[in-house]
Order: structure tokens, then C-alpha cells, then sequence
């Protein structure tokens, strides 16, 4: 369980290609390795890797062809940037909101605006992903916990506006058009979107004689 404030963003050091298999090796801060042990989970880019050795400051990771295929992990090149959250403490404040670490998929960076002192981005999803997408609601983004600006149900996309400090901190100011990041759904609200789906089509008889 992640709680969605990114501690900081760091260069991939080294790849290891694999067949259906890449290991991640990324340099931490003291701040980040304090306490980290082998088979720890830590989210790298939204998504929740295993920790698999640590030699001095560098952290290894073995990512799977399904969260290859799934997720941005599979394009990654030597010197790519990513951002970076170890798992939440029990007692830890939730600043953003909960993340699972599991990534519905990749969102597109089809718009980007930078006004005075922000950054607003629109992304575009898969259509059967923006049900679960409302204004103001929770969304992950390379792990960041965000707030929706505005939806676009037509078009399947949505809208988010950074703030400088959330710039500062990861790696969402580098992004750009065509760009594709990792996203995560608010689990609660897929749960309620689910729910009432379900409902309405179980009931969909006894609904239409009650008009």
C-alpha cells in the first residue's frame, strides 16, 4: 500500500533485458535505503516492485512480462527518471490517497498547458476505463495520488492541473505529448461504479415493471 506523495525521482542506472523478464537497478538516497530489506515493496513509477538485492546504494527489481506488457516498465532506457515511494508505515499520515501499486493501464499525454506557476495536463484512457474517472475525484499517476480536474466522457479523457512543488518532486513536468504514463483507479470508487452496474443489470426486469 502506497499513499500516493512520491518521495523523489531517480535515474534508472542499468537494465537487464531478459526474455520476459527486466531487472531494474536504481540508486537511492540513504533516506530511501533506511530500513529497506529484500522483499520489501516499493513503487516505482505507480507500480509495486519486490525488492531483490541491494548493494550499497543500488536497488534491483525484477518486473514480469504482464507488468511489462501492462505497464510503461517495459520502455524504460538507462538514465530514464522515475518516480519513487517505498511502501506506507502503519501510522504513516495519507497525504493523498490510497494506492494499491496495481496499474489498470497506460494513460496518453494528449494536452499539455503551463499558465503562471502550474502545469495542466490532459490524458486519454481506454473507453472502458473512464466510467471509474469523475471530476474531483482520486486518480494515481506514476504513482502520485491527484485530484481530476475535469472529464471528457466522450472522448475518454481528463484533466489535471500540477501545483510546482508536485513538479519539483517527480516526474510529471517532463512529460509531453504522446507521452504515456501508468494510472491507477481510486479502488473505492471502481468498487461503487461496479456495484451499481451489477445491480442495475440483475434488476433490470423488476426496474422496467416498476415504471
Amino acid at each position: 500500500m502506497y499513499t500516493g506523495i512520491v518521495q523523489g525521482c531517480f535515474a534508472i542506472k542499468k537494465i537487464e533485458r531478459k526474455k520476459g523478464l527486466h531487472c531494474l537497478h536504481i540508486e537511492l538516497p540513504d533516506s530511501l535505503l533506511e530500513g529497506l530489506m529484500i522483499g520489501a515493496s516499493v513503487g516505482v513509477d505507480g507500480v509495486c516492485l519486490t525488492v531483490t538485492s541491494i548493494e550499497a546504494q543500488t536497488v534491483s527489481f525484477d518486473v514480469m512480462q504482464q507488468t511489462l506488457s501492462l505497464t510503461t516498465l517495459g520502455q524504460l532506457e538507462q538514465g530514464d527518471w522515475v518516480n519513487v515511494e517505498r511502501s506506507a508505515k502503519q501510522g504513516v499520515e495519507i497525504g493523498g490517497h490510497i494506492i494499491s501499486g496495481h496499474v489498470d493501464g497506460c494513460a496518453e499525454v494528449i494536452a499539455v498547458a503551463t499558465p503562471d506557476n502550474n502545469r495542466v495536463v490532459r490524458y486519454q484512457v481506454a473507453e472502458e476505463k473512464i466510467k471509474y474517472i469523475f471530476d474531483k475525484g482520486f486518480i494515481g499517476l506514476n504513482g502520485c495520488s491527484l485530484t481530476v480536474a475535469d472529464v471528457d466522457k466522450t472522448n475518454a479523457s481528463f484533466r489535471v492541473c500540477f501545483i510546482p512543488e508536485t513538479l519539483r518532486m517527480t516526474t510529471h513536468g517532463k512529460k509531453q505529448v504522446g507521452d504515456k504514463i501508468n494510472f491507477e483507479i481510486d479502488r473505492q470508487t471502481q468498487t461503487i461504479v461496479d456495484t451499481v452496474e451489477n445491480f442495475l443489470k440483475a434488476n433490470a426486469g423488476s426496474l422496467m415493471g416498476a415504471e
